[in-house]
C-alpha cells in the first residue's frame, strides 16, 4: 500500500465534480474538472457516467493523468457524470476505497462521490450491516451509498422524513433527507442517478461545493477553479443543508436539513483551496494576501527580504512584503517535476523530501536577513529543513512567520490534520518550536487576526470552523475518535489515513 507524501505534512480534502450536459463528452469534461481539483486528493481518481439507462465506471490508484487515458475514457458514455479525487480519511489508501461508488438499485444505477468525513460513521456502518447489507470497503462513503440505496423507512424506524413544506415527490430527495437526518459530520456529495444528478452539502457547510452553467448543461464542483477549466460559468455555492437536483428540467433546489450556524473550514482559505477559486464571494489569493498583511502588522521582523515557501505560501508572502515594505523575492526554487510523490510518509523521508523538492537561490540569499513566510506548521518536520536550506544558501538570519495560528488539534471533518502526538504545537510552545526548527525568530498569525481577515470582506459573517486551531469543534466529536485511539482504529481497518 502506497502512502501520499507532501512536504508540509497536510493532506487536502477530497475533490468532487459532476456534470449534466447532453451532447457533450461528459467523461472528458470530468477528467479535466478532476485535473483542476488534483490538489484536493492524489491517492485515487474515478469517473462514473450514465446515459439514462446504463452507468459506466472507471477508477484507479494514482493521479488523474495516471488513472485515465483515451482508451479507458472512451467507454464512459452518457450525458451526465460524476468524478472524485481522493485522499484517505475514513478508510485506508486502497482501490476498494476509491470513488465514486456505483451500485444498482430498484430505481436504477446510483453513484456517489463524497468529500468530507462522518463523525458517526461507525454507528451508520453498524446500521447498514444490521440490515444485512455487505460492505466491501472501510470507507464511510460506501456507507452513504448503501444508505441512499434503501428507502427512508429503512433508517427512520418505518417513518418517511418530512417534506419540509415543498411537497416534493422525488424518491431520491426523500432518501437524501433521511440520510441527512442521521448523518453527523462533513459531507459534500455529488450523486448520479438514472434521471439526473444531485448535489448535497451538510447543514454546517463544512466542505465547499458550487454550481456553474455550461452551454445548456450544469456543472457541480468542490471549487470554482474546476468550472473555469471546463469553460463553465460560476453560478453560486450550494447552500449548507441544500439538496440540488440537476436534470433535463434544469436546476431545482430542495430544503435538506437546516442549521442556524455555519462552519466552512477556515483552512480552505489558509491552504487547501486553489488560489484562483472563489469562496463566499472572495478570491482565495486576495484573502491570502490579506493574511500576509495582517501577519506583518502583528509580527514585524527586521529583515532584508521576504521569501515564501513555494507555491502555497506565495500569496501570504506577497502580502507580508506589501505591508512591511520589505522586498519580496524568490529564495527557494521548487522542482515541480517531483511534485506529489507516492512514498511512505515517515519522518525521515519527509525531511529528505524537502531537499528533493526545493533548492535555495544563493544569489538572492547571500548575507541577507530573511523572513520566511509559510502558510502553516503542522508536524514541524519540514520547517527545520527549510530554514537550514536558506542558511545553506547564505542567509545570515532566518525569521519564520506563519500565516495561520498554531495547529494544536486534529480534524475529524475530512482533513488529515494528524494526531495530538504528531502536532508539534500540541507538544511545544512557540519558543520551543523556534528552537526545534532552528529559526532566529518565529511568530504566527493570531486566531482573531485570521478570522478578521477572512470575514472582513463578507457582507455578513457566515461562521467558520477553527477547530484545528481552537479545539472548539462545531459538532460533537465521539471520544473514541480522538487521537489516543486513532492508531488502534487505523490498524484494525476501521479508521485509516
Amino acid at each position: 500500500m502506497m502512502g501520499h507524501y507532501r512536504v508540509t505534512g497536510l493532506r487536502e480534502a477530497c475533490g468532487v465534480f459532476g456534470v449534466f450536459a447532453p451532447g457533450r463528452d461528459v467523461a472528458r469534461l470530468t477528467f479535466f474538472g478532476l485535473y483542476a481539483l488534483q490538489h484536493r486528493g492524489q491517492e485515487s481518481a474515478g469517473i462514473a457516467t450514465c446515459d439514462g439507462h446504463t452507468a459506466y465506471l472507471h477508477k484507479g490508484m494514482g493521479l488523474v493523468a495516471q488513472v485515465f487515458n483515451e482508451e479507458n475514457l472512451r467507454p464512459l458514455r452518457g450525458h451526465m457524470a460524476i468524478g472524485h479525487n481522493r485522499y484517505s480519511t475514513t478508510g485506508a489508501s486502497h482501490i476498494r476505497n476509491a470513488q465514486p461508488y456505483l451500485i444498482e438499485t430498484l430505481h436504477g444505477p446510483l453513484g456517489v462521490a463524497h468529500n468530507g468525513n462522518l463523525t458517526n460513521a461507525l454507528h451508520l456502518r453498524r446500521l447498514v450491516l444490521e440490515r444485512g447489507v455487505g460492505l466491501s470497503s472501510t470507507s464511510d462513503s460506501e456507507v452513504i451509498t448503501q444508505m441512499l440505496a434503501a428507502p427512508p423507512e429503512a433508517w427512520l424506524n418505518g417513518h418517511a422524513p418530512p417534506v419540509n413544506g415543498d411537497g416534493v415527490d422525488d424518491e431520491w430527495v426523500a432518501r437524501i433527507r433521511a440520510f441527512m437526518r442521521l448523518a453527523k459530520g462533513a459531507y459534500s456529495l455529488v450523486i448520479l442517478t438514472r434521471r439526473g444528478l444531485y448535489a448535497v452539502r451538510d447543514p454546517l457547510g463544512l466542505r465547499p461545493l458550487c454550481l456553474g452553467t455550461l452551454d445548456e448543461g450544469v456543472v457541480v464542483a468542490s471549487e470554482s477553479c474546476a468550472l473555469l477549466t471546463v469553460g463553465a460559468t460560476y453560478l453560486r455555492e450550494v447552500t449548507p443543508g441544500e439538496i440540488v437536483r440537476v436534470d433535463d428540467r434544469g436546476i431545482t433546489s430542495f430544503a435538506g436539513l437546516h442549521s442556524p450556524t455555519r462552519a466552512l473550514c477556515i483552512f480552505e482559505y489558509v491552504y487547501f483551496a486553489r488560489p484562483d477559486s472563489l469562496f463566499e464571494g472572495q478570491v482565495i489569493h486576495e484573502v491570502r494576501q490579506r493574511m500576509g498583511r495582517r501577519l506583518a502588522h502583528e509580527a514585524p521582523a527586521d529583515a532584508d527580504i521576504v521569501v515564501g515557501v513555494p507555491d502555497s505560501a506565495t500569496p501570504h508572502a506577497i502580502g507580508y512584503s506589501l505591508e512591511s515594505g520589505i522586498p519580496f523575492t524568490e529564495g527557494l526554487t521548487k522542482n515541480r517535476y517531483i511534485g506529489r510523490t507516492f512514498i511512505q510518509p515517515d519522518d525521515k523521508l519527509r525531511q529528505e523530501g524537502v531537499r528533493l523538492k526545493y533548492n535555495p537561490l544563493p544569489a538572492n540569499l547571500e548575507g541577507r536577513r530573511v523572513v520566511l513566510v509559510d502558510d502553516s506548521i503542522v508536524r514541524g518536520n519540514t520547517a527545520g529543513p527549510l530554514v537550514q536550506l536558506l542558511r545553506d544558501g547564505g542567509a545570515r538570519e532566518v525569521h519564520v512567520r506563519v500565516a495561520s495560528p498554531p495547529v494544536c488539534h486534529p480534524c475529524f471533518m475530512g482533513v488529515d490534520m494528524a494526531t495530538y502526538r504528531e502536532l508539534v504545537a500540541a507538544r511545544m510552545d512557540v519558543e520551543a518550536i523556534r528552537r526545534h526548527i532552528g529559526a532566529d525568530s518565529l511568530a504566527y498569525l493570531s486566531l482573531p487576526g485570521l478570522v478578521a481577515v477572512v470575514e472582513e470582506a463578507l457582507e455578513k459573517p457566515t461562521g467558520h470552523c477553527t477547530a484545528c486551531f481552537s479545539g472548539e469543534y462545531p459538532i460533537e466529536i465521539p471520544e473514541w475518535l480522538f487521537a489516543e485511539n486513532r492508531e488502534k482504529l487505523a490498524f484494525e481497518g476501521i479508521w485509516g489515513s
